[in-house]
């Protein structure tokens, strides 16, 4: 049997009280650190269009739009909400899938859930969670072992819609055939590049909810009857196939679904740029703060890493180092590492237009080279070395194998609401305070909400 057909069982076959604790626990800080997020996104670049669009040309009003409260059509809705929460980099990430899962599981739950109506804190827990352990397998399953940015593809997006499709299906009540078929469609349709983060284009932050909205739209044209691929993963021309040259590993897929939850492993970030970046950030503050480095002393830095991490996150270092606009530097390790140096701490302020214009960071981010060393050639977040050398030949030097946030060293309820404050009071909109604080309680208790359209109200103001 196809596994996308096993996907679409184990959607239905999952209940609420299957998942374990842990994986509830981690699902409610994904849902408040979404909405942080996405609030914090309110007003960035790209996702500013995609808004005002969905707006422009109205619709059915079936969802709503988070901060500024117009409803649409849910689809719509939910591609605007995806974007926000994405154009900050800022979201959930399952490291060693490569992938986003929070950003497509989410706003499709978020926005089919108050489509449909009556979707209790239970149902949302429970469709978030397997469709964060969908994505992710699916993650996983490729090519493992392998430095997979060398292919090009952006994997949130790519794989975003088949599981939008599912999470949209699963709600929307749809049968096991008609699940699949959603999940055929989504597949039709699945998309998504890394040139984008190569240009430095605002297109990065759009992929999810390009993704979101196909996968929900693929929902709805299977509760029609429009039928779709019913081996969509697995078949001769299905995803594996034709994307990856059947370079995959079924075990990993589909091994213990049902049992085993991979959305119990999604990290929350503390940084908001690529999580590829967060250990060589993590190693630069752990030796600024060790050692009160200022920065007007440092003479050089190294860092040496694996080929996936210099490959996204180094190179070509002119660009690295010099970023060419907001984006660049939220793929920059280089950068991250020099506002380390000199801020002492890295936040939402410095990734923005003005932040990349900083002299005193700029000549820091100079005297950064890398190297690669193969023994780093780990696949998903890969470790560094690095070494900081003073004028006065004092070296500094440190091994990061992980970053904050990773399920070795998981984020709280108490650190997720601190960011999430830091996200809103960041947005171009700030949330009220007392919205805030009644956002926090519910996601919380999540699991004891009616109606998730409850949360939803409390995102409008």
């Amino acid at each position: 049997m196809d596994a996308s057909n096993l996907f679409a069982r184990n959607f239905m076959d999952v209940k609420f009280s299957d998942l374990p604790e842990k994986v509830v626990q981690e699902t409610k800080k994904q849902v408040l650190d979404f909405i942080g997020v996405a609030i914090g996104g309110y007003g960035q670049a790209g996702a500013r269009e995609v808004r005002e669009l969905a707006v422009e040309l109205g619709g059915k009003e079936q969802a709503t739009i988070l901060s500024c409260g117009v409803k649409v059509p849910a689809m719509n809705a939910a591609q605007a909400n995806a974007s926000m929460a994405h154009s900050l980099d800022f979201d959930d990430v399952h490291e060693a899938a490569v992938m986003h899962p929070g950003v497509i599981t989410i706003p499709t739950a978020l926005a089919v859930g108050e489509y449909t109506g009556g979707l209790s804190g239970k149902d949302f827990i429970q469709v978030v969670a397997v469709g964060g352990d969908m994505i992710s397998r699916m993650g996983l399953a490729t090519r493992p072992g392998d430095d997979i940015h060398q292919y090009g593809w952006h994997f949130t997006t790519l794989n975003g819609f088949m599981t939008s499709a599912a999470v949209a299906g699963r709600i929307m009540n749809l049968t096991e055939d008609q699940m699949i078929s959603a999940i055929g469609i989504g597949y039709h349709q699945s998309c998504g590049n890394g040139q984008c983060v190569k240009d430095g284009v605002l297109t990065k932050r759009l992929g999810p909810g390009f993704a979101v909205r196909g996968g929900i739209q693929a929902a709805m044209l299977a509760a029609r009857g429009v039928t779709g691929a019913k081996n969509s993963l697995e078949g001769v021309q299905g995803y594996y196939k034709v994307y990856h040259g059947n370079c995959y590993s079924r075990d990993i897929l589909v091994g213990e679904l049902g049992k085993r939850f991979e959305s119990g492993n999604i990290s929350i970030k503390p940084y908001p740029c690529c999580r590829g970046t967060h250990p060589t950030i993590d190693a630069t503050l752990s030796l600024v703060r060790e050692h009160d480095i200022p920065a007007d002393q440092v003479a050089a830095i190294k860092i040496w890493g694996g080929k996936g991490t210099l490959g996204l996150l180094a190179l070509p270092l002119e660009v690295k180092a010099k970023p060419r606009n907001f984006v660049d530097s939220q793929f920059s390790l280089v950068w991250g590492c020099a506002t380390a140096i000199v801020k002492k701490r890295v936040t939402l302020s410095s990734f923005t237009e003005t932040a990349i214009k900083d002299r005193e960071v700029l000549d820091v981010a100079a005297k950064i080279s890398v190297e690669h060393d193969p023994k780093f050639d780990t696949g998903g977040l890969e470790p560094i070395y690095m070494e900081i050398t003073m004028k006065d030949g004092t070296v500094y030097k440190k091994l990061m194998e992980t970053a904050t946030g990773s399920p070795e060293k998981p984020a709280t309820f108490e650190e997720c609401v601190s960011k999430f404050y830091g996200c809103i009071e960041f947005s171009e909109r700030p949330m009220p305070k007392e919205n805030a604080e009644k956002i926090i309680g519910m996601v919380k208790d999540l699991e004891k909400l009616d109606d998730i359209r409850q949360l939803i109200d409390l995102m409008v103001w």
